[in-house]
């Protein structure tokens, strides 16, 4: 089985940065397709944030764009996300998923909670 470790999260002031990070560990069925982070505020639905594969550029969501970066190894099963410019809507709890390449299977991490005070 394999878990995901995220690291990064915390309470900062709205303006500031933070850096999340996110390691697999574990047997990857079929090798890493592609890894990114999700979010999740109060009350709402999670989103997805960024996502990166070994082969195509990142997506960013509309709302983190220009402010985030994704980057990481996908081989070693390994991503960041450096947020910057940290709005008070960014707040939320941020999770790491990895794509399988067998059946496409996801596994997910435990999350990492972000609060930005406005």
């Amino acid at each position: 089985q394999v878990r995901l470790v995220e690291s990064g999260g915390g309470l900062v002031q709205a303006g500031g940065s933070l850096r999340l990070s996110c390691a697999a560990h574990g047997r990857i069925r079929g090798g890493t397709r592609a890894m990114a982070w999700y979010r999740q505020a109060p009350g709402k639905q999670r989103e997805l944030v960024a996502s990166i594969t070994s082969s195509s550029t990142p997506v960013y969501a509309d709302s983190v764009k220009g402010r985030f970066t994704i980057s990481g190894d996908i081989a070693e099963a390994t991503v960041f996300l450096q947020m910057n410019s940290l709005l008070a809507e960014d707040t939320g709890d941020y999770y790491c998923k990895l794509r399988m390449g067998y059946n496409d299977e996801d596994a997910w991490g435990q999350g990492t909670q972000v609060t930005v005070s406005s």
